[in-house]
């Protein structure tokens, strides 16, 4: 006889706060890496079934993620000493990847958004990275409140790869991307490594599949939430956020 459903069944997982449904902690695995990565998530955004966030921190176990609208320094979110300029800050505002070089992946940008001089040099001093998490105005907010950011290394990703989210809902363009896709992204051409990418391929294919399957139900929540675009940051994937 079919078991009727629970209270279990339907509570949310411990690890990452997902419906069960959407639940792809069983398709992670860890990531060894030397970059730290700090994500400043907006309030709205735990608990949104579509967020990636968990994927990251299931996949790379030196990832931290704080929730909350500002801080008072790196130092302060941290909780430890740490040089701003050896960190960069994945915030796309007014750039315009499409002027950007095509030569590389990873750019950093000064304060009137032009790629600096000597790239190589920049990113190889880079020892941390902080995303925001959330949408194109919530990362906006994000970027707004915490002015200690300008004192970071300003970032921008360009690249052609389409979001896995495309099977559910159309980006507006190319290389508009997840936050854990940013992160992969990031990470790849820091670290010179090509397995960080197909380490969270695995279980953002899967999510993506179960938000299918459930009809997009995980999406048009989020969409009521006043989800735009995808590229957070998008400094991360939106505006300088990410999902």
């Amino acid at each position: 006889m079919d078991r009727l459903p629970s209270d279990e069944d339907s509570k949310p997982c411990e690890r990452c706060l997902r419906a069960p449904k959407y639940c792809v902690c069983d398709f992670t695995q860890n990531v060894d890496i030397g970059t730290e990565v700090l994500i400043l998530q907006h309030p709205q955004e735990p608990g949104v079934d579509i967020g990636t966030v968990p994927i990251i921190t299931a996949t790379l176990p030196n990832a931290t993620v704080k929730t909350g609208l500002s801080w008072p320094n790196l130092k302060k979110v941290l909780g430890k000493e740490v040089d701003p300029k050896a960190w960069g800050v994945l915030y796309l505002g007014s750039v315009r990847t499409e002027t950007l070089p095509k030569d590389r992946t990873l750019f950093v940008v000064d304060k009137k958004g032009e790629p600096v001089a000597n790239q190589d040099a920049a990113i190889s001093k880079l020892e941390g990275i902080v995303l925001l998490d959330g949408t194109w105005s919530q990362a906006k907010t994000l970027w707004w409140r915490n002015a200690w950011l300008l004192k970071l290394q300003r970032l921008v990703v360009k690249t052609e790869r389409r979001s896995l989210y495309d099977a559910i809902r159309k980006e507006p363009r190319s290389g508009c991307l997840s936050t854990v896709e940013t992160v992969s992204e990031v990470l790849q051409a820091l670290e010179k490594r090509e397995d960080i990418y197909p380490a969270i391929e695995k279980p953002l294919k899967e999510l993506v599949a179960r938000l299918k399957k459930g009809g997009g139900a995980g999406v048009r929540g989020h969409h009521r939430r006043g989800r735009s675009g995808s590229h957070r940051w998008r400094g991360g994937r939106r505006g300088s956020g990410t999902k």
